[in-house]
């Protein structure tokens, strides 16, 4: 096979995920990226992130408020490259093939979706220029697939990858401490509250048996009432992977996500996840196992609908009480039993080396499609 130039489009004018990161740091044989200089992974850095996410959400309400909806399309400048590779987003170009990946059917617009831009998204993924949909995941597949089924054929699941890592730290010993690291830069909608009262009664529990790491933008009111917790702002992405190499436990009670890449970086580092599924989970169930690589339970839409419109309320209700209790008697499964941890350590590992989020799949697939793209 000869080799190929991809070009990477993103939607925004740096990327912001570290699939990409991960992408072109382990890129498939004879495959070279092009516009990879402002790749660093997610964004950490506290007041950039806020500005990111200041201007992604004004666009869509303004977008919303005018009654916009158009195809979240962009146009690649020419160069010498062979294909486009859109992360997140469509082509507009008409003299090269694209193939893009997607991690959720909303991605295929700005604005919300109406009949007359949902006919031009058909327009262009019907188009000879578009090779492949890559859908990350099963779930999104059907979103897609429901919408626009004369695609059928264009459309195939590549899911995200994530290096294996080596853990640095030694097997520990009876006296050592389990630690559990909680991270997401999205406190309210990620299970920010739900999480500090799981860790504020884990605490009570297990005292100083357990090393409880937290890590988010945490807002100060919120910070008064853990005093005893030790509350992290965002990290690099290279501390971050520090972390990741001393934890045991991945702890991640989102009610909302597209996808979770964080759920695959620990599993990278063989740690088993505590998490929930909820209607806004979409595709948790197709990562985390339950029993198999971490403990995962449903919450119903009632609940989830009264987590999802609290907005910043900090009082805890019943609802959410009974949630707490759950995810704290399925923290201590896994901080009592290390022949469970192990266990899920190693389901985790196979994953992330040789089974559906390995590298090694993903290049595979990729290979595969672009030559295909390209006949």
């Amino acid at each position: 096979m000869k080799k190929i130039k991809v070009y990477l489009q993103y939607p925004w004018k740096f990327p912001d995920s570290p699939y990409y990161k991960y992408l072109i740091d382990n890129p498939p044989k004879d495959i070279t990226y092009i516009n990879t200089e402002k790749q660093k992974g997610s964004i950490t850095n506290k007041k950039f992130f806020w500005f990111s996410n200041f201007l992604k959400r004004n666009i869509r309400r303004f977008a919303n408020s005018q009654k916009l909806s158009i195809p979240n399309a962009r146009l690649s400048p020419r160069g010498n490259y062979d294909l486009i590779h859109c992360a997140h987003c469509l082509s507009k170009n008409k003299n090269k093939p694209w193939i893009a990946d997607i991690e959720g059917e909303w991605q295929l617009y700005i604005g919300k979706k109406t009949k007359k831009s949902k006919e031009k998204v058909r327009e262009i993924l019907t188009g000879k220029n578009c090779k492949k949909i890559m859908p990350w995941a099963e779930k999104t597949k059907k979103e897609i697939l429901k919408e626009f089924p004369e695609i059928k054929e264009k459309v195939r699941v590549v899911y995200p990858a994530t290096p294996l890592h080596k853990k640095t730290t030694s097997k520990k010993n009876k006296n050592d401490k389990i630690t559990m690291l909680y991270e997401t830069r999205y406190f309210w909608i990620k299970g920010g509250i739900i999480a500090l009262e799981v860790y504020k009664k884990l605490k009570e529990r297990y005292d100083d048996k357990i090393d409880l790491i937290f890590i988010s933008d945490v807002p100060e009111k919120v910070k008064e009432r853990y005093p005893k917790l030790k509350i992290r702002n965002l990290v690099s992405n290279n501390e971050l992977l520090k972390l990741y190499k001393k934890s045991d436990i991945f702890f991640y009670p989102s009610f909302v996500d597209t996808f979770g890449f964080g759920l695959l970086e620990a599993m990278g580092f063989g740690i088993p996840i505590v998490t929930v599924n909820t209607k806004y989970t979409k595709t948790r169930k197709e990562i985390v196992e339950n029993n198999i690589n971490g403990l995962i339970f449903d919450i119903n839409d009632n609940t989830c609908e009264k987590l999802i419109n609290q907005k910043e309320n900090v009082v805890i209700k019943e609802d959410e009480e009974k949630i707490i209790n759950q995810l704290v008697e399925n923290c201590s499964k896994l901080i009592e039993n290390k022949k469970l941890r192990e266990k899920m350590s190693k389901e985790c590992i196979f994953e992330i080396n040789l089974g559906r989020f390995s590298i090694k799949e993903r290049n595979k697939k990729l290979k595969r499609i672009y030559g295909k793209a390209l006949e």
